[in-house]
């Protein structure tokens, strides 16, 4: 699971139609060969959730998601017994029979796993993307920070399942709320920012090749004035690249007619933010 150097990383990546500045492909090299987990944080839409599923792909790994959101619990994320399968097999024994093998109740073949127990057997042959992490609250955080400490868990019934090897590990955080210093410190931690101009245009061209040079660069000024406005939901690259093969299928060559007006909520998906963004550019 280990790149021979920085700028492999950086190719490999670029192959996968993700473009990844230096600091970046620096970030994915460590992580993967220190075995630590990659915290990304950055403005929604900068590209966090897509360095893990392009890893998976680079990787040939599988690619296990734990979506988190308000009100996870570690039932949810880790394991549950399958109770419907357990009450059928219990009927299923003869009545005196039920004492010498309730133990079979609890074997593996009843246990439902969630993705960090999936993650934990697959080891080296996945990629455990945790995504959105400050949607969750601090209690999960600190179940999840013993989980990556040494990849292990314990099932009471069945024993502690470890992995032999770590899986690669990408934690993403949209920085609604700030993680805490002992989940940092058990990661590689890395900042992901918008993208200069010049980026984003290259990044537009190679996600949405149909789009011209000059209509990708007329976007890309236009989204930079737009999170130059302070709104309450900026838009990310991937708004930028949808707003471009948008205007692309309408047959625009820039970011500054109609047409932009007509199709800005491909890039703003927020009320307030589309009547200031609308005042502000096309005042004219």
């Amino acid at each position: 699971m280990q790149f021979g150097s920085v700028d492999e990383v950086e190719r490999a990546l670029e192959s996968e139609s993700y473009l990844a500045d230096k600091g970046l492909a620096t970030a994915v090299y460590l992580a993967l060969a220190m075995r630590r987990p990659l915290l990304l944080e950055g403005e929604a839409g900068v590209g966090k959730t897509e360095v893990g599923k392009t890893l998976a792909r680079l990787l040939g790994a599988e690619l296990i998601r734990l979506q988190c959101y308000e009100g996870i619990d570690s039932a949810q994320a880790l394991y549950e017994w399958d109770y419907a399968r357990q009450l059928l097999y219990a009927r299923a024994l003869q009545a005196g029979e039920v004492r010498e093998r309730v133990s079979e109740l609890y074997g593996p073949e009843f246990l439902l796993e969630r993705p960090l127990l999936r993650a934990l057997r697959a080891g080296p042959g996945a990629v455990l993307l945790i995504d959105e992490l400050d949607r969750a609250d601090d209690e999960f955080e600190a179940f999840l920070l013993e989980v990556l400490s040494d990849f292990s868990v314990t099932v009471p019934e069945l024993g502690t399942i470890a992995a032999a090897e770590p899986p690669a590990v990408v934690v993403t955080s949209n920085r609604t709320r700030e993680l805490h210093d002992a989940l940092k410190r058990r990661c590689l931690y890395h900042w992901i920012d918008f993208p200069s101009l010049e980026r984003e245009v290259a990044i537009v061209r190679l996600r949405a090749p149909e789009v011209s040079e000059a209509l990708a660069r007329s976007v890309a000024g236009a989204v930079e004035r737009l999170r130059a406005l302070e709104l309450m939901k900026p838009p990310g690259v991937a708004e930028a690249i949808d707003w471009a093969r948008a205007l692309a299928l309408l047959g625009a060559d820039d970011a500054d007619g109609a047409a932009a007006r007509d199709t800005l909520g491909w890039a703003l998906k927020n009320h307030e933010d589309l009547r200031r963004a609308e005042a502000e550019l096309f005042s004219g």
